[in-house]
């Protein structure tokens, strides 16, 4: 009964056999339930963005503690393998997107190439005045007129990144009357003044409240900050601060090396 129970929820043979496959001892029970779902991914089971059972009913299927479980879980989780959303559920990870470090691409584009399914979300976008930093950052003027976007970018539904951007409207001067949720701001600046030279800097950070609350992540989260600056029209044209959650995103290039 119990089997045919968990086959019309979708678990199929769920419940006969994970545990009788291997009882040795020596094996440990959180590695013989990471064991089970990483088998069930590798051989197509459970694809990509499928939701996995609850920690209750792995505890059930299993017969161990919750607190077994959930080791097993949040190892997957921190070796990619698994994304976990408070309040959701657990999921069966994609293919993590893709960030090169010695170009400049939009992130619809990283997504896409990724397999995944770009969403995105329009926080503010605004015409403000640039503090010291941001006019120190674009060669203007304390005080002087900047433009000032920020986006969650998701996907398939799941943040990840939170990009913010400080424009200079001589290089993008109609930027505000964009609709981001159809193109990317990196789209549309490249349209009216294609980038002639970009910085990086890369850093590992804890998100802020803020990106906590806008990418749906824990305080001890590790998160990529990519710091970029572009030039265009022979002036400097944004300041970008980009954030990622590390367990959401990779970054890497490849290159080939100047001889001599």
């Amino acid at each position: 009964m119990t089997e045919n129970k968990n086959r019309k929820n979708g678990f199929g043979d769920f419940t006969k056999g994970p545990m009788s496959r291997d009882r040795s001892p020596s094996l440990a029970l959180y590695r013989k339930v990471k064991q089970y779902i990483s088998e069930r991914i590798e051989k197509g089971r459970w694809r990509p963005g499928a939701r996995i059972p609850s920690e209750h009913q792995l505890v059930r299927t299993f017969r161990v503690s919750r607190m077994t479980v959930n080791r097993a879980l949040r190892e997957l989780t921190e070796e990619g393998v698994l994304v976990r959303s408070q309040g959701v559920g657990t999921f069966v990870a994609e293919q993590k997107p893709l960030a090169g470090l010695v170009e400049v691409r939009s992130i619809t584009d990283e997504i896409v190439m990724a397999g995944g399914e770009h969403s995105c979300t329009v926080h503010t976008l605004e015409e403000t005045a640039a503090t010291r930093s941001v006019a120190r950052a674009l060669g203007l003027s304390e005080g002087d007129r900047v433009f000032h976007s920020l986006i969650v970018h998701e996907n398939h539904g799941l943040p990840v990144q939170m990009a913010e951007r400080w424009v200079n409207p001589a290089v993008a001067p109609d930027f505000l009357k964009q609709d981001f949720e159809r193109t990317t701001p990196h789209h549309y600046i490249q349209e009216v003044a294609p980038i002639q030279e970009a910085q990086h800097f890369l850093e590992a950070i804890l998100p802020d409240e803020k990106a906590q609350r806008l990418l749906r992540i824990g305080p001890h989260e590790p998160c990529l900050l990519l710091l970029r600056r572009t030039w265009a029209l022979g002036q400097v044209a944004t300041d970008n601060r980009f954030i990622y959650p590390g367990s959401r995103y990779r970054m890497g290039c490849r290159f080939e090396p100047k001889s001599g």
